[in-house]
């Protein structure tokens, strides 16, 4: 074999489990993209996320839960910029607040700690200028720098001597004895390599790397969900300090929420279009302003439609249309399926920047 792992995606994922595995083995990452995380793992709020609303014992309520803390000593043993800013649920009417409890029992269930409900004035002498009727609160929450995040998995796995390889699309992977042959398109040339492991992170693309190789079930299809962000502007952004969500009321996203940045940016999003033919379109539709300033209207009421800007759309690669749907993450090494060391990581959505260290720990621990 060429290598020992070959990696397929450079999102954050990719990154952290190149990063995980670069002291163990010989290994080399595939990117079809110029440069690293240009699709889901740059488009996308930033957020370390506390393991609130996912369903106990799944992975991405353990991964995420494992995955905050490590991520946090991670970026303080590499200087990653972060902000702890915590984050706070709210209703807006009294018919939500029997939602709010269900919200804070399960993030007890999962083990989220510090996770409480906070009376209005302890909200507003945090956040003054938001409209709540009651609030929890969730202070292990908080926002990262994702872009110094994946340059520092870059860079560890290059100082172990790995390459990364960008611009270079994988085009067929054959099963052979003792590993794989991956085909490669690179430019206007196409090579081949041979590799004893084969870790699926290509994100969007992931079902169809692992239908590449016959590693592919239905359950694996993926699902495309846009999400735009308007940002907000004429100084008002300097009004909120933290994360500030209403109450959910989808699976496929938790509403149109108020993000802060370290930069002390503020913007809304994301909402959730499904895209039926998983067309990869990144505008942010003009058309979906009002939209997002009534839902943000009811909670933060210093807006103004003239405060709206159109920023950033991400997209979701989701294991469902159906957005009431609960579905977990997919990461499995494929042996029983006959494809022994092939690892499929499908339907890595949010929370999958956070628990990206957590994921990388997994997918060593089922690498035969």
């Amino acid at each position: 074999m060429d290598f020992e792992v070959a990696i397929i995606g450079a999102g954050v994922v990719g990154l952290s489990i190149a990063a995980k595995l670069s002291k163990d083995y010989n290994l080399v990452v595939l990117e079809k993209n110029l440069k690293f995380g240009q699709e889901t793992s740059s488009r996308n709020s930033e957020v370390i996320h506390s393991g609130i609303y996912y369903p106990k014992n799944s992975l991405k309520s353990k991964l995420c839960i494992e995955g905050r803390k490590m991520l946090y000593s991670y970026c303080e043993k590499n200087e990653i910029p972060y902000k702890k800013c915590g984050k706070y649920i709210f209703a807006t009417s009294e018919n939500e607040i029997s939602k709010l409890d269900e919200i804070l029992a399960n993030a007890i269930q999962n083990g989220v700690e510090n996770a409480r409900k906070i009376s209005l004035e302890e909200l507003k002498s945090s956040e003054p200028n938001v409209s709540a009727v009651a609030a929890l609160y969730f202070p292990e929450s908080g926002i990262i720098d994702s872009h110094s995040l994946m340059k520092n998995f870059e860079t560890e796995t290059n100082n172990f001597g790995w390459q990364i390889v960008y611009n270079s699309e994988v085009v067929a992977i054959d099963k052979i004895e003792k590993g794989y042959k991956i085909s490669v398109k690179e430019e206007n040339s196409t090579f081949s390599f041979t590799s004893k492991i084969v870790i699926n992170a290509a994100g969007l693309y992931s079902d169809k790397i692992a239908e590449m190789v016959g590693a592919f079930k239905p359950e694996y299809k993926l699902y495309y969900w846009k999400g735009e962000y308007f940002s907000v502007g004429n100084g008002k952004n300097k009004l909120v300090n933290s994360l500030i969500y209403p109450v959910p009321n989808a699976q496929v996203s938790l509403g149109i929420h108020a993000t802060i940045d370290l930069n002390g940016g503020l913007k809304l999003g994301p909402n959730a279009v499904f895209l039926q033919n998983k067309e990869v379109n990144y505008s942010v539709d003009k058309n979906n302003l009002k939209e997002f300033y009534n839902s943000a209207k009811r909670f933060l009421p210093f807006l103004e439609i003239e405060d709206l800007f159109q920023n950033q759309a991400g997209i979701r690669p989701k294991l469902t249309n159906n957005p009431k749907e609960f579905r977990d993450f997919i990461i499995k090494n494929e042996t029983e399926a006959g494809f022994e060391n092939f690892i499929n990581l499908i339907g890595i959505e949010s929370p999958g920047l956070t628990a990206s260290i957590a994921i990388a720990k997994y997918v060593a621990q089922i690498l035969i």
